[in-house]
């Protein structure tokens, strides 16, 4: 940068005006041509709009548009009051409608159906697209615009859950009790996916075993996988993948679930150890290898998961750290993150605390467990003796004030996670997969972390009073951030596909209601009440819309617009004080020798121009 702005000085101080500057996109000046194309572009809409009014003002001889006016003057001056009643209920019913399924859709999609079709549909007809004056293939654009799409795709990024349940054990079960599916498709189609990734390679072909279990991975129905995993055992006994699939989908308890993941140990450690000796041959035997290292990881990692939910606590801690210093790469998997739920079990503190020493680094992707453990870790210390009367009083210790700083860090990466930690929103299943800083590992966490904030006295009080404060201090989290990147805006529809329907989908920040959900509910009901009130009681309504209309006016003999003019028609307001048509009232004349004493908006005057000739359409419409 330092570099480029030297360059950039040097070339205005030898009087090159058209010298880039890095860093804003500014290329050369642009020419007339170009600056007439841009000016056209922009506005397309703006010149159509003035020919057709052109066309318009040309035709109105031929097209007898006075004849016409008066025409329709004289059909709506006869409509009886009944007519507007039965308009103004349709409207109200049809808004009413709209309205209806405006909120519908929001609830369920978070956005509104209107604007969305508005800006898909109709922004692009009317040449609603935006320029920029700077060259779209100029280098400093497109590598902002890379940057920019690179970090909101990381933000989007869908990572596997790594204290997901057991399908069989316990998703079934679920299923079995409630009668609902905890999984959405979108999140077991994304473990399929994972499944295809780390037990398959390009060698599966050389074992006839491993191409049955290729093609088990790939079907969507749990029977069919089942049933291919059995054929995969037939051909070969050591297929560690097939034992992999049984324990997951067909054991109904975890101890199931623990011996088929100890028979598929077996078999993997010997498939480990054959891949081991043929590395080197080969790409292929490489690919092998690397194949049958995800999987002898991820048994040990469920046979540790499944001797932390039978109560054998320390031989998970065991088998976690022995799989941190075998495989120390495979630092995408989050053992760490097990390795943590299971030291806080324990009561560990010591030990949890020289984990986060290592994973909670700046170079490193955080996540809640990271953040909010830390928090835990902090609010433990204070948390038995904070009282927030006393706090009040005599202000916050240092200590106070490093875990109340803790928790603001933890909520601004995810804010989801203290109402299901204060029980203020219920729990459900976690997914197999979750959204970081979503609503998704907000329920990852809080399932399985919620216990031991609860073991420790006060931490949940302390957390109570304080989480609020984060939002006081980030004010447009979509927009900026305070120790994090600013919020991410992709997370809702994320959530909602990994998440299932019954469940309420957290929102951060809070959505207001749409513009049009507010316009469809005022529309229904104003139009609603006219309607009633003019079918109730006519003669009042006659004399509000007379009374309405007579306003005083200025002192000029030119009868300026007020907005009820502009909305309502004098005719409506003609027939409802009950003048018959083609007459004259007591109380003034015909409607439309008062629409010729209306001003014309361009010149405030009286005149004879395209406007004045067609302003009792105009105000009708």
């Amino acid at each position: 940068m330092a570099d480029g702005d030297y360059f950039a000085e040097a070339a205005r101080a030898v009087g090159c005006p058209h010298a880039p500057v890095p860093g804003l996109g500014l290329g050369p000046p642009l020419g007339w041509k170009e600056r007439l194309k841009a000016g056209l572009a922009n506005s397309g809409s703006t010149l159509w709009f003035l020919a057709g009014l052109g066309l318009l003002y040309a035709l109105r001889v031929p097209l007898r548009l006075c004849d016409n006016v008066t025409a329709v003057t004289g059909f709506l001056s006869s409509l009886t009051p009944k007519f507007y009643v039965a308009l103004t209920g349709t409207s109200s019913l049809i808004s009413g409608l709209i309205f209806i399924f405006e909120w519908w859709y929001f609830h369920k999609h978070g956005t509104s159906f209107i604007e969305q079709v508005s800006i898909s549909h109709l922004r692009p007809l009317m040449g609603g697209t935006e320029s920029s004056i700077s060259e779209p293939g100029s280098p400093a654009n497109s590598r902002e615009s890379e940057t920019l799409r690179h970090h909101h795709l990381s933000e989007c990024k869908v990572w596997r859950n790594p204290l997901n349940l057991f399908r069989g054990a316990e998703y079934r079960r679920y299923t079995w009790v409630t009668g609902k599916e905890p999984l959405t498709y979108y999140d077991m189609n994304l473990s399929a996916q994972d499944h295809q990734t780390f037990f398959t390679c390009e060698t599966d072909f050389l074992r006839p075993s491993d191409t049955v279990m290729q093609k088990a991975w790939r079907e969507r129905n749990p029977p069919a996988r089942i049933k291919a995993a059995y054929q995969a055992l037939e051909l070969n006994n050591d297929c560690a993948t097939a034992y992999v699939l049984l324990a997951e989908e067909e054991a109904t308890t975890i101890v199931d679930a623990e011996r088929l993941f100890k028979q598929a140990l077996r078999a993997g450690e010997i498939i480990y150890r054959r891949s081991q000796q043929c590395q080197h041959q080969s790409p292929q035997h490489e690919a092998q290898l690397r194949r049958d290292t995800n999987v002898l990881v991820y048994i040990k990692r469920r046979l540790a998961m499944c001797a932390r939910k039978l109560g054998r606590i320390r031989e998970a801690v065991k088998i976690m750290r022995d799989l941190m210093k075998e495989f120390p790469p495979l630092t995408m998997l989050n053992i760490h993150e097990n390795l943590l739920e299971s030291l806080l079990e324990l009561q560990a503190y010591a030990d949890v605390q020289a984990v986060l020493a290592k994973y909670d680094d700046i170079s490193l992707p955080k996540s809640a467990a990271i953040c909010y453990t830390a928090a835990l870790l902090k609010t433990r210390t204070v948390s038995d003796k904070f009282s927030p009367e006393t706090a009040f009083r005599k202000g916050l210790s240092t200590a106070e004030i490093n875990a109340v700083e803790a928790i603001h860090r933890a909520v601004e990466f995810n804010p989801h996670v203290p109402k299901y930690l204060l029980e203020m929103k219920s729990l459900i299943l976690p997914p197999e997969h979750i959204l970081k800083r979503g609503d998704s590992e907000a329920i990852a966490y809080a399932f399985f972390h919620l216990q031991h904030w609860k073991r420790i006295e006060g931490a949940l009080n302390l957390l109570q009073c304080t989480w609020e404060g984060t939002f006081r201090m980030i004010p447009y989290p979509l927009e900026k951030g305070h120790l994090f990147y600013p919020y991410p805006s992709c997370t809702e529809t994320a959530d909602r596909e990994l998440l299932p329907t019954f469940h309420h989908v957290s929102v951060y920040p809070k959505k207001e209601l749409p513009f049009f959900i507010h316009f469809t509910a005022g529309l229904c009901s104003s139009t609603a009440m006219i309607a009633l009130l003019t079918h109730q009681f006519p003669e009042v309504m006659g004399v509000f819309a007379k009374a309405a209309q007579h306003t005083p006016a200025s002192s000029t003999d030119c009868l300026p617009l007020t907005a009820f003019q502009l909305f309502v028609p004098y005719l409506t307001t003609f027939q409802l004080s009950g003048t018959s048509s083609g007459k004259t009232s007591q109380d003034g004349p015909h409607p439309y020798f008062l629409y010729s004493k209306i001003c014309c908006p361009v010149c405030w005057s009286l005149c004879n121009c395209c406007f004045c000739v067609l302003s009792p359409t105009i105000i009708m419409l």
